[in-house]
Formats: C-alpha cells, sequence, structure tokens
C-alpha cells in the first residue's frame, strides 16, 4: 500500500517532469502549465507557478516553517462549497483539480496540505486528515469540518493546519474543534477522550478517499 501510494503520489495527474534552467518553475514543465492555462486560464497558471516556488523554497526549511509555508499557501485559495464548484454535495478533490479550479471547501485544503508536506519530505505517519466538529463563535450547533493534523512523534500533541483559523495552533488550543475520527494513507482512527488519544480502527477504506486516490 505504501509503496503504491508512493508511486501515485509522484505523478499526480501527471504534474511533475524534468524541467530546464531557462523554466519558470522547479517542478512543472512549460509544456504542462501552457496545457494548464489553455484548460483552466491564465490565473491557473500562476497559482501553480507560486505553487511551485513555494514548495521549492521550503525544501531546505525547518518542519514549522515547512507547515507555516503550505498552510499559508492553499489558505490563500478561495472558500467555495462543492454544490457550487463541482455540482456535488460532497466531493474531495485532488490538489491538482483544487488548484486548477482555484476553489474548494475544508477536505480539499486538509487534503492539498497532506500531499504537499508529503512531497516535502514529512512521513506519513506524522500527517493525519482529521474530521472535526466546529463551533464557531456565536453559533449554538456544530458543523462537520476537514483539518490536517500534524504529529512531530507518536502521542504528541498535533498542530492543526486549518483553513477557517488560519494560525497553526496546538490541538489542545482549539477549543471550538471536537475530532472525531483521523486518516491518512496507512489507516484509520478513531478519536477517544474529545481527541486527546485515538485507537487505530484498520485501514483507510473511505470511498471518497478511494475515488480521490483514484483520479491521481
Amino acid at each position: 500500500m505504501k509503496k503504491m501510494f508512493l508511486i501515485s503520489f509522484f505523478i499526480i495527474s501527471l504534474l511533475f517532469t524534468t524541467t530546464t534552467p531557462a523554466n519558470k518553475t522547479f517542478n512543472i514543465s512549460e509544456e504542462k502549465l501552457q496545457e494548464i492555462a489553455l484548460q483552466y486560464g491564465k490565473k491557473a497558471r500562476k497559482r501553480f507557478e507560486l505553487w511551485d516556488k513555494v514548495m521549492q523554497s521550503s525544501k531546505s526549511k525547518d518542519i514549522l516553517h515547512k507547515l507555516k509555508d503550505v498552510n499559508d499557501f492553499w489558505n490563500k485559495i478561495k472558500y467555495k462549497r462543492d454544490i457550487v464548484v463541482w455540482r456535488k454535495k460532497d466531493y474531495w478533490a485532488t490538489p491538482f483539480e483544487f488548484l486548477s479550479v482555484g476553489a474548494g471547501d475544508c477536505e480539499d485544503y486538509a487534503i492539498a496540505k497532506y500531499f504537499s508536506l508529503r512531497e516535502l519530505g514529512v512521513p506519513d505517519s506524522k500527517l493525519r486528515i482529521t474530521y472535526v466538529k466546529l463551533l464557531r463563535a456565536g453559533r449554538k450547533y456544530e458543523e462537520a469540518h476537514m483539518v490536517l493534523t500534524y504529529y512531530h512523534k507518536p502521542g504528541a500533541t498535533p498542530i492543526v493546519l486549518d483553513n477557517v483559523n488560519k494560525k497553526l495552533k496546538l490541538a489542545t488550543t482549539r477549543k471550538d474543534l471536537r475530532p472525531v475520527y483521523s486518516f491518512n494513507a496507512q489507516g484509520l482512527w478513531q478519536a477517544k477522550n474529545r481527541g486527546r488519544t485515538s485507537i487505530k480502527v484498520g485501514s483507510n477504506n473511505l470511498r471518497n478517499w478511494k475515488s480521490m486516490m483514484s483520479r491521481i
């Protein structure tokens, strides 16, 4: 599973190709950028160029700066509900799709940050996409939400990468979030004690995840 995941990851939509020093980007060919511009417009091309620059500059940075760079970049993408963007009630976009259309909802941010950090060498074991219940200020009821969480070591309090509260925060300071379950390419975990602990319940067989991976 891990080997197949890594192979799939490095050929996301045939995005990454060998480039020459003359190109504006380090990891995306001029030919691919032209294809993106033709299909999605000049603004989409610009988003890919900016993303590539962020990824390239983050490679040599420490983990906290990697987290911040990735979190800040993706949080600049517009928030729009799936029904507006994809005409579907629930659609998990690939990072390529998210960046191409320039809009998405909470799971799209979390997924894009997850793949970006994996590309920057962060181990899968340290990252989980976490389904939470979010209680916004002044609201009576919780709403479904997704964030990315980073664990420096097993059992450590994770850092939350979120598109609502855009600053990196320790999970213990996010009293507005109630974790329900989390997942990555290796498995699925059920949250316990309001997310203070979790238990692995098996492999990641989430339908939306499998559908998204099939498009990578």
